[in-house]
């Protein structure tokens, strides 16, 4: 598997207002995107993704709800699933075909998820301005 970069770092928040000013207003990172339930915030590479907790599906293990979604930004999630498939990492949500690109979800050690993103912009080297996974609902 080649991963090319770590493309978002998802939290799922509480209170989105309250998440927004924190990261924005006292830390000082950039808004890059903003939709009614998404916010992407970074100035270049991975971004950190506040998503309200409250739309999250259920989780067993570590809770969706307490804890992050890592999304890594792949060439060929076919061959990275299948490589993961064959290394005994669980699956938590096989491949998915969406208009922003394919996505899966697997499972670390500690139940914590890790969506894979094959995009479908042309120069998939290159982030988008837009968001790079999707949540597990």
């Amino acid at each position: 598997m080649q991963i090319k970069r770590l493309g978002s770092v998802i939290l799922a928040v509480n209170d989105l207002d309250k998440s927004l000013k924190f990261y924005h207003e006292i830390l000082g990172l950039p808004i890059r995107s903003q939709r009614r339930t998404w916010i992407d915030l970074g100035q270049q590479g991975a971004t950190i993704s506040l998503h309200p907790a409250s739309l999250s599906a259920p989780h067993i293990g570590s809770s969706i709800d307490n804890g992050i979604v890592l999304g890594l930004t792949v060439g060929d999630i076919k061959s990275a699933v299948d490589e993961l498939k064959s290394k005994g990492v669980k699956i938590h949500r096989d491949i998915v075909d969406r208009d922003a690109g394919k996505n899966a979800i697997v499972m670390d050690p500690d139940s914590y998820m890790i969506t894979l993103f094959e995009p479908n912009f042309k120069d998939k080297d290159t982030q988008s301005s837009g968001y790079q996974g999707f949540t597990p609902v």
